[in-house]
């Protein structure tokens, strides 16, 4: 018998759920939630009770004993910035978790992990890897022309380093020697400089920044954007959605779903094309920059993301960004997969999990 390990990954509207034994996956589920459950809460962390109450009966159900379980993982949250790695959840986490002032279901990642872990025993216990918090930048990529605007992190950290290492793997490369460039396409959308081990750049893929999204706005000239602010048509709250929710192709196509505006374009939509384009064309910009940070010196361009499933998405991309760099696609996320496999260094003692203070 193996390591047994619980990997979370709860997202807005869906909890995802994995066991391991070691690296083999014994099951998998996708616990979704309707608007009308989601509604019921008036906080995010108010979801908390409810979700674990979803995974201890699927475990049930699967005939799973959390007595069993060696190791619980979840999803990082949005709590002060961190250097890439695995980290134990302590009290200091979990309070910042509860109080993050950005609320957003991966808050929930290290609770419920916390929650089942000491319901599982004293031997078991709870870590989350590579939050997306995660800050490894230089210095000079936080400086922008307003000393009250700095530049900060927030992105796909599990993935973008996941991605990262599993490519080195499959080309006979150190990680810690490499420089690449990892564009994660998905709702968000994050592109960011792997200088030999760091990610010394990326984008902040939540707040406004880089590319614009299937559903977020990214980079807007700013004074188009304090018209807006004051112009008595939008709420704050409007414009917050905007940023983080309802920009990007939603705002223009009225939907984020990259399927459907594939079919749109199939069936001869102009409008869908441009505006797929525009994506493309802004995600090639943010890696040109992201080449310009690693002066030129680019081992490889990753994409990945649910989106890197679309050809012509990539197509346009290696098209404009191989001149740089190699172009490989990794489509997905496989963030179970990823969490499971930050348990198990730890578990077979290749690393020590770091210390949340």
């Amino acid at each position: 018998m193996g390591f047994k390990i619980l990997a979370i990954n709860p997202g807005s509207t869906s909890t995802k759920i994995a066991l391991y034994d070691d690296e083999r996956s014994l099951w998998e589920e996708i616990l979704r939630h309707t608007t009308d459950e989601i509604s019921r809460f008036a906080d995010v962390i108010d979801q908390l009770d409810w979700r674990r109450g979803l995974i201890l009966t699927a475990l049930r159900e699967q005939g799973c004993d959390i007595k069993e379980l060696s190791v619980v993982i979840g999803r990082g949250g949005l709590v002060r910035p961190v250097p890439a790695g695995v980290y134990e959840v302590n009290s200091r986490m979990r309070y910042d978790l509860r109080n993050a002032p950005r609320k957003h279901a991966c808050n929930l990642g290290g609770l419920l992990a916390a929650q089942i872990a000491h319901m599982a025993g004293p031997h078991v216990k709870a870590y989350i890897a590579d939050p997306p918090v995660v800050d490894e930048m230089d210095d000079v990529a936080r400086i922008t022309g307003m000393p009250m605007c700095p530049r900060k992190p927030i992105f796909h950290a599990l993935n973008q380093k996941a991605i990262a290492r599993l490519h080195c793997e499959r080309t006979g490369r150190v990680y810690e020697k490499s420089n690449l460039i990892v564009a994660h396409l998905g709702g968000g959308i994050s592109v960011a400089a792997h200088r030999q081990g760091r990610i010394v750049d990326v984008n902040n893929a939540l707040d406004g920044d880089g590319p614009f999204a299937p559903d977020r706005a990214g980079s807007i000239p700013s004074s188009e954007l304090i018209k807006a602010c004051f112009s008595g048509q939008y709420s704050e709250e409007e414009l917050q959605k905007f940023v983080s929710s309802k920009g990007g192709l939603v705002a223009y196509l009225g939907t984020n779903s990259v399927i459907q505006v594939m079919e749109r374009i199939a069936a001869g939509d102009q409008r869908a094309r441009k505006m797929m384009d525009a994506m493309c064309y802004n995600i090639a910009k943010q890696i040109g920059a992201m080449a310009a940070a690693l002066c030129g010196e680019v081992d490889g361009i990753l994409l990945t993301g649910g989106i890197a499933y679309n050809a012509p998405v990539t197509d346009y991309i290696r098209e404009r960004c191989s001149f740089i760099a190699p172009v490989t696609v990794y489509p997905g996320e496989n963030e179970l997969e990823t969490l499971m496999q930050n348990a198990l260094v730890v578990l077979r003692g290749i690393i020590v999990p770091k210390v949340y203070m």
